[in-house]
């Protein structure tokens, strides 16, 4: 289920939106969805970023899903989108313990290649523009500029 919780708009562009899903693989496939209204809301054409921020979105939602909330369906995330002239700021939060986001292990180490799990962060980082942690790591907010 998503949940919209708040749209503002100012002169045809998209200033805020926000919504809640459950802690599910349906919701991550939700994803897609979510983002393309806020490209479909927008006045200015920000179509080159919309691949990195469609990856990006997905792994942390992903994350948060999987590993913030264990996929426990009575926990929710919180995905949330501000837009400026400038930049795109995207919030993912979820209900979990939070993690040590300063020691991630490098999934480029020659001892962590084979692991299945452990390159989403890294992936986001080189995706977006500017990444950060807040909450002990229950919130991860990923800005995107737009040219």
């Amino acid at each position: 289920m998503i949940t919209l919780i708040k749209a503002i708009e100012m002169d045809n562009t998209l200033i805020k939106n926000t919504i809640i899903l459950d802690s599910n693989q349906e919701s991550i496939n939700k994803v897609t969805s979510y983002i393309d209204s806020i490209y479909s809301s927008s006045k200015n054409d920000i179509s080159d970023t919309y691949g990195n921020v469609i990856i990006a979105i997905t792994e942390a939602v992903n994350n948060a899903v999987n590993h913030g909330n264990k996929a426990d369906s009575t926990k929710k995330v919180t995905i949330s989108c501000k837009k400026t002239d400038e930049k795109l700021y995207f919030t993912v939060e979820d209900e979990g313990d939070g993690f040590d986001y300063e020691n991630v292990p490098d999934p480029t180490d020659p001892e962590n290649l084979h692991k299945l799990n452990g390159r989403g962060i890294f992936l986001m980082k080189n995706l977006v523009d500017e990444i950060y942690f807040h909450e002990e790591g229950r919130e991860i907010e990923l800005i995107f500029k737009i040219t």
